[in-house]
């Protein structure tokens, strides 16, 4: 069974926003470099955006089938939508909406690299391997995490901000790593309610490889890496001092620290999933506020 409101159920779209935030950053810091093309940046959402809804789309279908959904305490941040569950659209048919929506990123990611270069086929064919197989391999050997981080987070940018001239410039490069820990991170958090799902459903994520105490001090690690990082930048002269402004959404996760540092074995409160979605959004816009407004 398909239906457009089934198929965008599995996309979740509110989810699509960090796509969203992730080519502003890159554009942001592409301009900053100089070189940007409001044509490319757009076309580059549309990618990414049919990318993230890829993956969103096989992840859904595959915990449809191993049963996972079905034992998940459903948030609007953990759990899975519910949208297969509910008769919207059949697993097979999220995996077909998966696999077109792939396909029209790849697609894309094709034609930028006949334009851009063989330079962009590094990042083009890691991006491939996140999507294609984040469900039914990454996730089982403890390497979920990783390739989120890189699949969602600091790989775009890097591409996104390298179709404007060529190659990457050195704000790109910036704004990458702190990408790179927030994705992680969004992933990460949202891992802890389904833990025991996950568990009995096959998966080796690092919530169980860890344990929830060690995995939610990572998880604190990963957090204020992200802030150091654009500090880091700023101090090397690789981004301008306003962007240090970008530091200041961290402080929104002072229910998930709580949470994390005194109560990790109790169940991960929603204010904490929520500070962290909001978070990694409020990131991005300041780095791409700041960036454009300091190299206008």
């Amino acid at each position: 069974m398909f239906s457009a409101s089934g198929a965008l159920g599995v996309s979740r779209p509110r989810f699509l926003l960090l796509s969203v935030a992730l080519v502003a950053s890159a554009t942001a810091a592409a301009r900053c470099a100089g070189f940007w093309s409001p044509a490319y940046a757009l076309l580059a959402l549309v990618g990414l955006v049919a990318l993230h809804a890829a993956v969103d789309a096989i992840n859904e279908a595959g915990d449809a089938i191993s049963g996972i959904d079905d034992h998940t305490l459903r948030t609007p941040f953990s759990g899975g939508t519910g949208t297969i569950q509910a008769g919207a659209i059949s697993a097979r048919g999220a995996y077909l909406w998966g696999f077109f929506c792939t396909a029209v990123g790849a697609s894309i990611g094709v034609w930028f690299l006949i334009e851009v270069g063989v330079a962009l086929l590094p990042i083009l064919v890691l991006g491939a391997v996140s999507v294609l197989a984040y469900t039914h391999v990454f996730l089982r050997i403890g390497l979920g995490e990783l390739f989120a981080g890189l699949g969602l987070g600091a790989l775009p940018i890097l591409g996104a901000s390298m179709i404007h001239s060529g190659s990457v410039p050195i704000q790109g490069v910036a704004v990458a790593i702190p990408a790179f820990f927030m994705t992680f991170n969004l992933l990460f958090l949202a891992e802890f309610p389904d833990a025991e799902a996950d568990r009995a459903g096959g998966r080796r994520h690092l919530v169980i490889l860890l344990g929830r105490r060690r995995a939610a001090l990572l998880y604190v690690a990963v957090a204020l890496a992200a802030p150091i990082s654009i500090a880091a930048a700023v101090a090397l002269g690789w981004l301008p001092p306003l962007c240090l402004l970008a530091c200041l959404p961290t402080l929104l996760l002072a229910p998930g620290f709580r949470w994390a540092l005194l109560d990790a074995d109790n169940p991960t409160p929603l204010p904490a999933l929520a500070s962290n979605v909001i978070w990694n959004l409020g990131t991005h816009t300041v780095l791409a506020a700041t960036l454009a407004w300091a190299c206008s």
